[in-house]
């Protein structure tokens, strides 16, 4: 009886979260045509979420590919399909890897900061004060901060991509001895732009929406306290990484 109302009380605690962040999302995009006023605001964000990522997102980037060219080549070499390995590399990229990687450190680096600004906003009582001044939290705070990482997600993500070819170019050509001309002449014939590099775009716009609610909704219902910041920091990688996969696969089913 114990574990089945400790399961009881995790599922109603879950339903409610979920409620509440669907509730919060319709809220965010009520404002977004106002916010939407203020550009300076949602550059600001896009800057802040975006420039300061692009180093990990590229060193990120350059080991991963680095890697899978490692990988691949070694496993495809087996089979005498060294010249396909250009065009899978890009496939595992596009489709796969590049928007989930990106959007994984993107929660674990732009996600906490956003959190813990807005908690540390809410603890420190500065969005009280704006309310009391009649300056709406969620027109200038929330949502441009959202905005922001929706905005620079697909933008880090192709970055994330480019990058990882390169590598995946270093290490076959000049490490490996491939011919250069085998890596690059299959990739037009191999990868469709409209099969697998929008639907890498739009995983990536997905992951984006995602990653800014999550952060935006954690930070905003954290308790003021320096726990329940850290909280509420913690909550925001753990549930965005979930959230990621979750809609991975659920987008995967529904492009294939």
């Amino acid at each position: 009886m114990k574990l089945a109302r400790q399961v009881r009380g995790n599922a109603l605690e879950f339903f409610a979260t979920f409620g509440a962040a669907f509730i919060f999302l319709l809220r965010v995009l009520a404002d977004t045509p106002r916010a939407l006023l203020r550009p300076g605001l949602i550059f600001r964000q896009i800057h802040m979420v975006g420039a300061n990522s692009l180093v990990l997102i590229m060193m990120a980037g350059l080991f991963v590919g680095m890697v899978l060219g490692l990988q691949f080549y070694n496993t495809m070499a087996k089979f005498g399909a060294e010249q396909s390995l250009g065009s899978v590399v890009v496939l595992a990229l596009v489709r796969e890897l590049g928007p989930v990687v990106t959007a994984l450190l993107f929660a674990g680096r732009a996600g906490t900061a956003l959190a813990s600004e807005i908690g540390l906003m809410k603890a420190t009582e500065q969005l009280s004060g704006m309310e009391m001044m009649a300056v709406d939290p969620m027109r200038y705070v929330v949502v441009p901060r959202f905005l922001g990482a929706f905005v620079a997600m697909p933008l880090l993500v192709a970055i994330f991509n480019v990058i990882a070819i390169l590598g995946a170019w270093m290490v076959a050509v000049q490490l490996m001895g491939m011919n250069a001309g085998q890596f690059w002449a299959p990739m037009p014939d191999n990868v469709d732009v409209f099969d697998d590099v929008l639907g890498g775009v739009m995983k990536s716009v997905f992951f984006g929406a995602a990653a800014g609610l999550v952060a935006v909704f954690e930070g905003y219902r954290a308790y003021p306290t320096a726990e329940g910041v850290s909280r509420a920091t913690t909550r925001t990688v753990v549930v965005t990484a979930m959230s990621v996969l979750v809609l991975d696969y659920m987008l995967t089913a529904v492009l294939l």
